[in-house]
């Protein structure tokens, strides 16, 4: 069997493939480097994932982990190699980034440019085999344009500062049963402020109809682009990945067709993609 994750800072999506091809998929937190300890790392796969699908192991062993994450550059790699390894022993573990992912999730063995649009955001220049370029993402304080992380903090900063109306701040408030000192204190105070911030965003989803929320939401996307996609070939296709590109698909639209981009497609999830990537990986064993 093998094991696949595609890992965000909200969630892990994980796909169990036995050698006959069933497949078992749960989800559980995220898993980054950039904001857990090896330690924080280990007890979400041994409290969340193994629960769900440790009845499932007398099939045989897992020969392989193919692990996408966010936050697994070639620095920070054999960290999560050891803290994935340290739980799954007898398994070759292959750790790689949420954006090869992506890319071979959208693309496979073509050429273009890979988008992930999730909690926070990323994109490449994929030869059809490996990565050949990138703009660094910067994370949701420098960067991270697109992602819903940036749009909950320009979202919230918007309302706040009192340059949306006062009907859609109040609405914002009742809705999320909040206040602006809990705000401040879940963003400032307290661990994964991208996370909060994304899930903040949905208010926009929710109320994309308002004028003055589709133009937030358009101008979002609009930077996106420009900062990022007008870096890469512009003859080239592009393909998005990540629910927020998923959710807010008819606004992205609208701006990569304003600017001549090319969308090859937008894809929630990419785990099934990469179910059909690695199938051919799993295989009996001995044991």
């Amino acid at each position: 069997m093998i094991l696949i994750a595609d890992s965000g800072s909200t969630k892990t999506h994980w796909a169990l493939i036995a050698a006959n091809g069933d497949v078992t998929e749960c989800v559980t937190d995220g898993i980054n480097p950039f904001f857990q300890t090896m330690e924080a790392m280990k007890n979400t796969i041994s409290n969340q994932l193994l629960p769900k699908i440790g009845q499932l192991l007398w099939v045989g062993p897992i020969t392989d982990v193919f692990f996408y994450g966010a936050g697994c550059t070639p620095e920070k790699k054999s960290f999560v190699r050891d803290a994935v390894g340290a739980i799954f022993r007898k398994s070759q573990i292959h750790v790689e980034s949420d954006m090869i992912g992506a890319a071979r999730a959208l693309l496979g063995s073509n050429r273009g440019v890979a988008c992930i649009l999730g909690t926070g955001s990323a994109s490449c220049l994929w030869n059809g085999a490996e990565i050949e370029q990138t703009v660094p993402s910067l994370g949701f304080i420098l960067g991270d344009e697109g992602s819903g992380a940036t749009l909950g903090k320009r979202l919230v900063s918007d309302l706040l500062k009192n340059q949306l109306s006062e009907a859609l701040k109040q609405q914002f408030l009742q809705e999320k049963n909040t206040t602006m000192a809990e705000i401040i204190e879940n963003v400032y105070r307290k661990p994964f402020p991208n996370r909060y911030l994304s899930k903040l965003s949905e208010f926009a989803a929710a109320h994309i109809d308002e004028p003055q929320i589709h133009d937030l939401v358009y101008q979002h996307f609009k930077e996106f682009a420009t900062r990022n996609l007008q870096q890469y070939p512009a003859e080239l296709s592009v393909g998005f990945v990540g629910g927020v590109a998923y959710y807010y698909q008819d606004v992205l639209r609208e701006v990569t067709d304003a600017l001549h981009i090319q969308v090859a497609n937008i894809v929630k999830d990419p785990v099934q993609e990469l179910i059909v990537f690695h199938r051919k990986d799993a295989r009996p064993t001995d044991e």
